[in-house]
């Protein structure tokens, strides 16, 4: 493996979060760190980096979670300092929309919306499109706004993982959020063993 670990940041980490994200990575032949998922985020930064340089390969999924806090609270404190580290290569993040007030929100690349399409506008929590404002869909979640002080390079906008009116449902496949983490990693060059 490379001297850094690659990865892909996801703003949620309750249960059904979870188990949708812990699938996908499943599917695709990710690794997950289960540990870092919880609402909000259980463990650490310190603690994901040292879990990360465990793994036999990469990439990585990895779950923060805010538990609808608008300020810093754990989670985005844990992703900072996880996409600041000198041994981590963030590939991208998939930035989760929430209802909490009073944040300043992320400008992502791109968004996957409800109906499973990429769209170059903002998407609610239930994955339905917003009115665009400014060049970049906009989503507003409460453990985005930290992506903002952390380098990115690619950024997709979803609704609430594994909901979205059960469009995300893991029985379905959750096909909305596999297509963001597909995205990242297309984005990024690099081929899963689903499409190898």
């Amino acid at each position: 493996m490379p001297d850094k670990v690659r990865v892909i940041l996801i703003t949620d980490g309750d249960r059904c979060a979870q188990h949708v994200v812990e699938s996908i990575g499943a599917q695709l032949g990710l690794r997950c760190i289960s540990a870092s998922a919880g609402n909000p985020t259980p463990i650490e930064g310190e603690e994901i980096v040292r879990l990360l340089k465990t793994v036999p390969y990469d990439p990585v999924l990895v779950m923060f979670d805010d538990r609808g806090r608008r300020d810093k609270g754990k989670g985005e404190t844990a992703l900072e300092y996880v996409a600041c580290h000198p041994d981590i290569e963030v590939l991208g993040a998939v930035a989760v929309a929430s209802n909490t007030p009073g944040i300043e929100g992320v400008p992502a690349d791109i968004c996957v919306n409800v109906s499973g399409d990429i769209t170059n506008v903002s998407v609610d929590k239930d994955g339905r499109e917003r009115p665009k404002r400014g060049d970049k869909p906009l989503v507003s979640g409460d453990t985005v706004d930290v992506l903002n002080t952390v380098d990115v390079p690619v950024i997709v906008g979803v609704g609430d993982i594994g909901k979205m009116d059960k469009a995300d449902d893991i029985r379905r496949g959750s096909p909305i959020t596999r297509k963001a983490i597909e995205e990242i990693l297309a984005r990024n060059g690099i081929q899963t063993e689903q499409n190898r």
